[in-house]
């Protein structure tokens, strides 16, 4: 039986006024204002669950409390229920009723420090001696359609040295880290129903100690320690999985890194994740995870994401009390509110894109130097945290600034003692509490003042580094803004494109080419682009050197945006007054073809005066006679050098001949007007010059191909003389298998077509892919049936067969068009059945078609391993072939060489049972008997 008696336990109770404003709303509207139950020392709050954590002092005792369902108390007359963690509530809340609820969270130890994840609202606690993770869980009543929060104490880790004093928590991520007092922990979750990585969550948390509790810690200044030598740093952790419903097993990691005794007065402790725009805050892995935290006159932010890296270290310039770390900017309060830059988006950018520092995109490195922008004065600061663009900030106007924490140092031979006094309670009364709301400018407007005043910088000071400094913070600024999509989506036009801020800069020529991807990222044409860069009338200053790098690509790239014949003109202006060296490869870009050619030919002859002749020179100068219209000037010109010298020339600047037109889909190159007049009187010099360029890797042979059949047999699938003789020499000059190979092949296809087609031909090569031809083939040739272009195709067919390098394979295909009923068609034929080693199949066939060449063929084919071939193929061949004839003077010819040479390769024994048994034996006797008188002589 329980008695229970109506009894008062408790003298009194305080009431504290929690109040809540609106940020997201201009002029921060108020929400509501709701008591706590005691006096709350420390608040936090979690958008994912949207409830309040604090931690809360009443009567010397110190609580954990949760409030869900807060904003009810608009009006302050919400009912109001509290329970025990785990134990849901009937009444209001149940039945689906507005109704505030506390709940009661039990430690065996008194919180000292709170922190929720940002990503699934689970809680982490710091005690004394432990840190207790709290799973946030959520109960459905089905039955009436409701879900009530509630958490799961999940897993605590024992601390048996150190006391915490912040605990900064993220989910979803892997790494551990400890900085001296600072410690930083991973866990690694693996249900027990799997153990792939897929089964894995990780959470990532860290503390900031108070107090050794009496031991001795000796920790090397700057010392990083991974993994299992971290267990050896002294501070000894252990884990104890207490989750319900876990269903797994936790293991811990962790990293170290030491400090200075004389540096740890530790503060603002920060687990900074950062998504990218096309990121999922509930669902995937932020893009990078950052560590920020301060001393009270320096500041450090790593990044934690695949390793541990330092990227910035902040040197104050007073005495820092706390700091908050943001995507765009590091906000720090002294006696003032300051911010300095930081390097969170350069970082993020190149996680997104590992190839971003190329001439099309930049961004500025992760080691730039940062640097402080701003000083706000304010009067007694004590306090800050930043929500979005708002700096909120809590003052007091207490004229005594509290004591400072101090810290004791004691040596003892190489130990050292580390001891941390508690700061001292600021007194309950006589302090004017302020409430500050600073609304920071968007990263947009702050990038464009930073350009306008590197601007004005520049006109005094274009040389400094600091002026690309400042460009640099600027673009990181913004990058920042494009990375997040909260901003993208809140002003899109600050997502359409970076700016290009080096307009202005004049930089040394040695820091040039970091302004091309800027020129680049700002999508202006040419023309804007010159205009900003022209200098002011009566300006002493030039052309900087980054525009003029810019121009130089810009003129290099093959495209078909072909400039004004004005904007041209001022293109060669420029580079005449500038680099006047480059006068040659400006001309011959495609984007020039518009210009004047009278007014340019007047500059170039400028140049040659002052530089002397030179071969790529004279072919631009001959080039721009052919724009006017002046062949016989064009042709002097191009008659003051020898061929092979003019062949130099266009290898030296290729696209006087050929340009890219990057606009077909097929990437063809065209030929230049210079092309098409050479290809009619200069054909020779043509092909030499585009033989050089491909032997010199500045054609290839699919481009070269295009380049002959643009200008002399347009829309014809036939290749043009120009293109055969292009691979007749290209074959002669390459040292390519493949390009051999694939030219072989080409010139058989043509030889083919040119038999069947019987097209007429000139131009005649030899080299050593081409082979002698075999005696035999005279007996097969034609004599006055074809024309001479017909048995000149004929025997550069023959003679790529008979020559070592053409595959034989790859030509029977193509030689099906041509009928073996020809003689000459028999020939090719019975070449490739040769050459594929058919020596049976073709002694038959020859005999049949040309028992006149029988002789001839085996002469020269009948060799060496094929020797053998004479007494086991062709001799019966003939015997059988002579017995059966009546007309056999032929045969009976090629039948008594045959036994000439048997004689001389064989024995006599050999050769008697060689002897047929049908009575001719007396026909064989004489080559009997001059065998049997070699062997005795030998």
């Amino acid at each position: 039986m329980v008695h229970v008696y109506n009894c008062h336990p408790f003298s009194s109770q305080q009431i504290v006024q929690v109040e809540a404003y609106n940020l997201e709303v201009e002029g921060c509207p108020f929400i509501c204002r709701f008591s706590t139950m005691g006096t709350v020392r420390s608040i936090q709050y979690s958008k994912i669950g949207d409830y309040l954590v604090t931690i809360e002092e009443k009567n010397n005792a110190t609580y954990l409390r949760a409030y869900t369902n807060w904003r009810y108390q608009a009006e302050e007359k919400a009912r109001v229920g509290v329970r025990l963690l785990g134990h849901l509530l009937g009444g209001a809340s149940a039945w689906g009723g507005v109704q505030m609820e506390i709940i009661e969270i039990p430690l065996s130890e008194r919180p000292i420090a709170v922190a929720c994840c940002p990503v699934t609202g689970d809680l982490l606690v710091g005690c004394e001696n432990t840190l207790v993770l709290f799973t946030l869980k959520t109960q459905n009543r089905l039955n009436l359609n409701l879900s009530i929060l509630d958490f799961e104490r999940s897993v605590i880790l024992y601390l048996s040295k150190i006391t915490p004093k912040q605990v900064p928590f993220f989910f979803c991520f892997s790494f551990l880290f400890f900085f001296s007092i600072f410690f930083i922990v991973k866990l690694d979750f693996y249900p027990t129903w799997g153990t792939s990585s897929e089964n894995r969550t990780q959470s990532v948390f860290a503390a900031d100690y108070l107090e050794d509790q009496g031991d001795f810690l000796l920790v090397p200044r700057h010392q990083e320690l991974l993994g299992d030598r971290a267990k050896d740093g002294g501070i000894p952790v252990s884990i104890e999985n207490t989750g319900l419903e876990d269903g797994g097993r936790y293991e811990l990691s962790y990293f170290f890194q030491g400090c200075s005794v004389d540096e740890t007065q530790l503060h603002s402790l920060q687990l900074y994740p950062l998504f990218i725009s096309n990121q999922s805050l509930s669902l995937d892995e932020p893009a990078c995870v950052f560590c920020f935290f301060s001393l009270p006159t320096t500041g450090y932010l790593y990044s934690l994401k695949g390793g541990v890296e330092l990227l910035s270290a902040y040197q104050y310039p007073e005495k820092v009390l706390e700091a908050v770390l943001t995507d765009h900017l590091l906000h720090v309060i002294t006696n003032a509110l300051q911010c300095f830059t930081v390097r969170c988006a350069a970082l993020a950018a190149r996680i997104e894109d590992p190839y971003i520092d190329t001439t099309m995109k930049a961004c500025p490195p992760c080691s730039l130097e940062v640097c402080a922008l701003r000083m706000q004065l304010f009067i007694g600061l004590r306090s800050m945290c930043v929500y979005g663009r708002h700096v909120v900030l809590l003052s007091t106007a207490d004229a005594e600034a509290p004591e400072e924490t101090e810290r004791n140092t004691q040596r003892r031979g190489l130990s050292r003692r580390w001891t941390m006094s508690s700061p001292k309670e600021p007194s309950s009364a006589g302090h004017g509490w302020n409430l500050y709301v600073v609304d920071t400018v968007s990263p947009f407007t702050l990038y464009q003042e930073m350009v306008e005043y590197s601007q004005r910088y520049a006109e005094t000071n274009p040389q400094a580094q600091s002026l690309r400094h400042l460009l640099s913070e600027a673009h990181l600024l913004l990058r920042a803004a494009l990375l997040h999509a909260s901003d993208q989506q809140h002003n899109p036009t600050e997502s359409l494109t970076i700016s290009t801020f080096f307009f202005s800069v004049r930089g040394s020529q040695r820091d040039c080419h970091l302004a091309l991807p800027y020129y680049r990222m700002s999508g202006l044409s040419l023309t804007e682009v010159m205009s900003r860069n022209r200098p002011f009338p009566g300006s002493s200053s030039s052309y900087g050197p980054g525009f003029l790098f810019f121009l130089k690509h810009y003129l290099l790239e093959e495209t078909e945006q072909s400039l004004s014949q004005e904007a041209a003109d001022e293109v060669i202006d420029i580079f005449s007054q500038s680099e006047h060296l480059m006068l040659v490869s400006v001309c011959a870009s495609p984007c020039m073809i518009n210009v004047s050619p009278a007014r340019t030919l007047q500059i170039l002859q400028n140049l040659e005066d002052s530089v002397g002749v030179s071969v790529s020179l004279t072919i631009t100068m001959a080039a721009m006679m052919l724009h006017l219209g002046d062949l016989q000037q064009y042709t002097q010109l191009m008659e003051r050098h020898a061929e092979m010298l003019l062949v130099y020339g266009f290898i030296e600047e290729p696209r006087l001949l050929v340009f890219a037109g990057c606009a077909d889909q097929r990437g063809h190159v065209y030929p230049t007007a210079l092309t098409r007049q050479m290809a009619n009187s200069q054909p020779g010099l043509l092909v030499a010059a585009m033989v050089a360029l491909h032997e010199n890797s500045k054609v290839k042979l699919e481009e070269a191909d295009h380049i002959f059949k643009v200008p002399l047999a347009p829309g014809s699938a036939l290749p043009n003389s120009l293109q055969v003789d292009f691979w007749e020499a290209t074959l002669m000059a390459s040292s390519n298998d493949a390009v051999i190979q694939e030219l072989l092949f080409r010139l058989a296809s043509v030889y083919i077509d040119r038999l069947t087609n019987t097209k007429s031909e000139t131009h005649i090569n030899s080299c050593s892919h081409y082979g002698a031809l075999y005696p035999w083939l005279i007996l097969l040739s034609p004599t006055h049936t074809t024309s001479s272009q017909h048995l000149e195709a004929l025997h550069k067919l023959q003679s790529l067969l008979c020559g070592p390098s053409l595959s034989v394979g790859s030509v029977v295909p193509l030689l099906e068009r041509l009928s073996d009923e020809t003689l000459w068609g028999f020939s090719l034929h019975l070449l490739c059945a040769t050459r594929k080693g058919q020596y049976d199949n073709s002694i038959e066939k020859l005999l049949d078609r040309c028992p006149q060449a029988i002789i001839a063929y085996a002469n020269h084919q009948l060799q060496d391993k094929n020797m053998s071939l004479w007494w086991q193929k062709l001799l019966p061949e003939l015997c059988n072939r002579t017995r059966a004839s009546s007309d056999n003077s032929i045969l009976l010819a090629a039948l008594k060489e045959t036994l000439v040479v048997v004689a001389m390769e064989m024995s006599p024994a050999e050769f008697l049972e060689l002897i047929p048994d049908d009575g001719t034996a007396s026909y064989f006797l004489p080559h009997l008997l001059t065998c049997s008188q070699r062997q005795l002589l030998a």
